[in-house]
């Protein structure tokens, strides 16, 4: 179920499906980089003002799932405009700097993105570009990413599926919303 904060700025209520903090998994293949699945954790969060801003990390995995070190980790911020443009500032680890534009689809929450514009640092590894692919499926946050660099030729590189965390002050929220039970729990099943 999307829930849209009271306090959300009201240009940013298309992009209420994202708010929140994602986990799950993906997997991660680029020709000249290790191939391997990873840990995810990304947060769309809001202050009120016309913009969402956003946070990832991700880690490699271990075949048992486990945390082996971290993969990588990106910054930002979000907007919409009016007529569902999206645009998107992103600062990753690596040294890259990122402008995407793109637009949420007519009728379903999903966003497609691509690099417009994309700076380096000396010490990043060659990148040309990319494009992003967002999705909110049956309440999980679905992604896939493709990139480019002057050797490799666009082509995807990293997905994640991901579920959104309640937290404990979410979970109490929910628990006072809840109609009274009746005092010995059974009646309720009766």
């Amino acid at each position: 179920m999307i829930e849209i904060p009271s306090d959300l700025n009201p240009g940013l209520v298309p992009l209420a499906f994202l708010l929140g903090t994602w986990e799950g998994a993906g997997v991660s293949d680029f020709p000249g980089a290790e191939k391997c699945n990873f840990g995810q954790s990304v947060t769309f969060s809001h202050d009120g003002r016309d913009f969402i801003e956003y946070r990832s990390h991700s880690w490699v995995l271990d075949n048992e799932g486990n945390k082996v070190r971290p993969l990588e980790s990106e910054s930002g911020y979000w907007r919409i405009d009016k007529d569902r443009k999206v645009e998107v500032v992103m600062v990753r680890d690596q040294g890259v700097v990122e402008i995407w534009y793109g637009e949420l689809a007519d009728q379903k929450p999903q966003i497609d993105l691509a690099t417009d514009a994309v700076a380096r640092t000396a010490a990043s590894g060659p990148y040309s570009g990319g494009k992003r692919l967002y999705g909110y499926v049956k309440s999980d946050l679905m992604w896939v990413g493709e990139k480019a660099t002057p050797e490799v030729p666009l082509r995807p590189y990293m997905s994640a599926h991901l579920k959104k965390v309640v937290t404990p002050e979410e979970v109490a929220e929910m628990a006072r919303n809840l109609p009274d039970m009746p005092d010995d729990g059974i009646a309720f099943f009766r």
